[in-house]
């Protein structure tokens, strides 16, 4: 008891706040053995015992409070610390050294503050009529869940961090969400102009209206909806329910008033031993502030727990030195990553930037005057940058020659840093402040599984964005120690993607649920390894993906079996093989097209998109082709998409064999095909090539004698020649032999590899895959053959089998309370025909009738 001989002779310690940063006070005081020297009390305001708030959006898709929570339910018990949740204080008698709940007085010796932060909502006129929903707590997603229930639509005051998670709850919970933003980007502290421009158009794609430079005058009664936003300028926009997440401000109302200093933009002042005016008292987290600066990171909060724990412990704390505020966020599902002085503020600075309108992806790289050290970078669409750029920025790693070329696409620019190249002392894990130094420590000290790395180090156990670089840097340390490398899944699966195939084939096994129980850990599974075994599960039994059992398990365009667009509606693709039509079926795409008003394209696959659908009218679109013998194109899946072909023999001179009815051939038996990623094949009936059959993942080129086979090519983002893999092929050889090729590729391929990737990753290369695939070394031939056959029995046209159950067709609804379109769904006409419109260009709608 470290020289303590009773509980009584132990000073009282007082931590008020039961969030992540008190929680990881607590954390550090048991790990440091300070508890000898204390007895501890925690309050928190909340009913819950500290949970993870950077994962709260989890709570709409699955968790619960005791999924998110800290730590285990015992572990304040089992240390001698009282726990009073639910009991805020409500004073701090600075006189007598006391708190003072609704339950009575308590004494301290020493008192720490961990009290956050909350909401800001804007003096908006009206605004308490809106029922002020905010987005901070467990309680607050309930009522937000609540109000939901009974509305259409949903607007976020606030286009930040928080304002724009608030949007993917809204999405989640069915609702048409809107954000409101008062400045002219969406996170205007962490992005530049440039970055929150292709930012919003990323959210936008996703069906997210952005309305920016609003500053919302008064909130009154709607017409259509329950509420109108009236913004300055005579704008309006209607909803039924709003979410404020205008900011955050330090909940500072204790110190306030016992008297503590509290800066001019608010947050107790605290010195750099995270100490208030009064010696006595601690303030840590977003209610503390340093140099005029609040910190509104969980890092920051975690360093200044660690020094105060630490101080308490009768260590050598240090001092806190500021935080870097560096963050790399998945906002919708886009990526979004700002670094340093993201702003380029640094006098003298320089930036080199990379903009992709087509992709909405946008780099920007700040160097100092110098032109020699990284001092900030802004990333949106591609957080594969992150970690390399973040330790040029923290180590100060030489720049190359070439400094564009740490932004520039990887297959153009420089590669990737290696973990190699870091120095012992690099950051790894901010929230922690773990090294790559401490993580060789816990290695070489025997520590072999990465689960248990981030328990001995915390590292990845905050806001969890440097997994993928500690990942790296566990497998290179233990390859470099001779090490064999755990390649598992996720946390919830100890196997690869290969293996994980094995087992669904050897076993038969047939759901996501059963995989779990039988080969798994945990309850529910995560974001990584639900598609990956939903994509295996298909492969194999090629079940249809609107089973009850499969829905949850699917991406999003899969789950309503159509691609979403810019403006929340959804393409239809009706299958065309090999880009062969009759009149009769053209004039039923151009009847379904004209009746529904949808935009029409021709496409690089030859077959013909069909743009503007709204979700409930997805169902009799395809009603109407299925009629009409089309099938589902399988434009949304990781699937085969098409079969491209020249004319061939049938009418081309130069042609030597018939590919058209080969192009047929090949897509009616692998249309139902799911894979690691999409598939595309073409057919030429000649070496002109006029089907371009070398830039696809199957290509056949006809011969004199003949089919020639190429494998594993692809156009794109990264594109690659296929390789001829063999030459003089017969009808039934050809098809052979693309059958074990594909089901090699699927057994073995990992998650989301395209064709290519997988090629270039064999060991053996070219001449291995042939001598499995046409030597069959391997003695699978006959199985992969007959693996594929089992997936051409089972094929069935989603579509047609969706439209047979009307358990399934009760996902095609836009609203679940109100059968009426989504009247946030624009359109103007354009070349004939008519596009979408975004939602800051509403202004351009003339009148309700010309849209129409």
């Amino acid at each position: 008891m470290n020289g303590f001989t009773s509980i009584e002779a132990r000073q009282q310690l007082i931590i008020v706040g039961n969030g992540m940063v008190g929680h990881h006070c607590i954390e550090q005081l048991i790990e440091r053995g300070a508890l000898g020297r204390f007895q501890v009390r925690v309050f928190g305001e909340e009913r819950q015992r500290a949970y993870d708030r950077v994962h709260l959006s989890e709570y709409f898709s699955g968790s619960d409070a005791e999924t998110l929570a800290l730590g285990e339910a015992g572990l304040y018990a089992g240390h001698g610390i009282h726990l009073h949740l639910g009991e805020p204080v409500l004073e701090i008698d600075r006189e007598r050294c006391e708190v003072v709940t609704r339950t009575g007085r308590y004494p301290y010796d020493q008192l720490v503050l961990a009290t956050g932060s909350y909401p800001f909502v804007p003096p908006i006129e009206g605004s308490h009529g809106a029922a002020r929903l905010v987005y901070r707590t467990l309680d607050d997603l309930d009522a937000i869940r609540g109000a939901a229930s009974s509305a259409r639509r949903g607007v976020v005051v606030g286009g930040g961090l928080l304002g724009l998670e608030a949007a993917n709850a809204l999405k989640s919970l069915g609702l048409e969400a809107h954000v409101v933003e008062f400045a002219p980007r969406l996170m205007p502290v962490q992005l530049d102009a440039e970055g929150g421009a292709a930012l919003r158009a990323q959210i936008e794609a996703l069906g997210v209206g952005v309305h920016l430079s609003r500053a919302t005058q008064a909130i009154v009664a709607g017409e259509d909806y329950r509420y109108r936003m009236n913004f300055d300028g005579g704008e309006f926009l209607e909803t039924d329910l709003i979410v404020f997440s205008a900011g955050i401000r330090p909940q500072d109302a204790l110190g306030r008033s016992s008297g503590l200093e509290i800066a001019p933009r608010g947050g107790v002042v605290i010195d750099s031993a995270c100490r208030s005016s009064d010696p006595r008292i601690f303030a840590i987290g977003e209610c503390a502030s340093w140099n005029g600066s609040v910190f509104g990171l969980v890092a920051p909060g975690y360093s200044m727990a660690r020094n105060v724990a630490a101080a308490l412990a009768g260590e050598d704390a240090g001092n806190f030195t500021g935080a870097d505020m560096s963050t790399k966020l998945k906002l919708l599902g886009v990526d979004v990553g700002s670094i340093g002085d993201a702003h380029g503020a640094t006098p003298g600075a320089r930036s080199y930037r990379f903009i992709d309108e087509a992709a909405s992806a946008y780099r920007r790289l700040v160097v100092d005057a110098s032109g020699k050290q990284v001092i900030g970078a802004v990333l949106v669409g591609d957080n594969s940058y992150y970690d390399t750029l973040l330790q040029y920025v923290q180590n100060g790693i030489a720049l190359p020659a070439d400094p564009a070329g740490l932004i520039l696409p990887q297959s153009a620019g420089a590669p990737a840093l290696g973990v190699d190249a870091l120095p012992a002392s690099a950051t790894l894990c901010s929230c922690h402040n773990v090294s790559k130094g401490a993580v060789c420590a816990a290695i070489d000290n025997g520590c072999g599984d990465l689960g248990e790395l981030k328990q001995q180090t915390k590292a990845c156990t905050g806001c969890g964005g440097c997994a993928a670089l500690l990942k790296q840097v566990f497998e290179h340390e233990l390859i470099a120690r001779g090490v064999s490398v755990d390649k598992s899944l996720c946390e919830h699966f100890a196997y690869t993607r290969q293996e994980l195939y094995a087992l669904v084939r050897v076993e038969g096994i047939l759901s996501f649920d059963e995989m779990l129980a039988r080969h798994g850990r945990g309850h529910v599974g995560c974001d990584i390894c639900k598609p990956t075994i939903g994509s295996i599960l298909a492969s194999c039994w090629n079940q249809p993906i609107m089973d009850p059992s499969l829905v949850p398990l699917q991406d999003t365009n899969d789950t309503f079996m159509a691609n979403m667009q810019k403006n929340g509606t959804y393409s239809v693709v009706p299958r065309i093989p090999g880009g062969e039509i009759t009149p009769e079926k053209l004039i039923v795409i151009g009847e379904v097209a004209k009746k529904y008003d949808l935009y029409t394209k021709i496409t690089g696959g030859q077959r013909i998109d069909l743009f503007g659908a709204q979700l409930h009218e997805l169902p009799e679109i395809w009603a109407e082709l299925i009629a009409a013998g089309f099938e589902t194109g399988h434009a949304y899946g990781k699937s085969t998409r098409t079969v491209k072909s020249c004319v061939g023999s049938t009418w081309c001179r130069y042609g030597v064999q018939d590919s058209v009815q080969m192009a047929l051939t090949l897509e009616d038996r692998y249309k139902g095909l799911r894979s690691p990623h999409k598939l595309k094949f073409a057919v030429s009936g000649c070496t002109r090539e006029c089907a371009e059959a070398q830039s696809k993942d199957i290509g056949v080129i006809a011969t004199e004698k003949g089919w020639n086979l190429y494998i594993c090519g692809n156009g794109g983002m990264r594109p690659r020649h296929a390789e001829l893999f063999a030459t003089d092929l017969d009808d039934a050889s050809l098809i052979r032999i693309i059958d074990r090729v594909l089901m090699f590729y699927i057994r073995t391929a990992d998650k989301l590899q395209r064709t290519s990737v997988w090629r270039e990753s064999l060991e053996g290369g070219l001449d291995y895959l042939k001598q499995v695939i046409l030597d069959d070394s391997l003695g699978l031939g006959a199985e992969l053959e007959a693996q594929m056959q089992l997936v051409v029995d089972r094929y069935e046209c989603e579509w047609a089998n969706a439209l047979k159950d009307p358990e399934k067709l009760k996902r095609f609804r836009t609203f679940v309370n109100d059968q009426r379109p989504d009247p946030g769904v624009h359109f103007v006409r354009e070349r004939g025909q008519r596009r979408p419109i975004g939602a800051g260009e509403l202004h351009l709608i003339p009148t309700t009738e010309e849209v129409l």
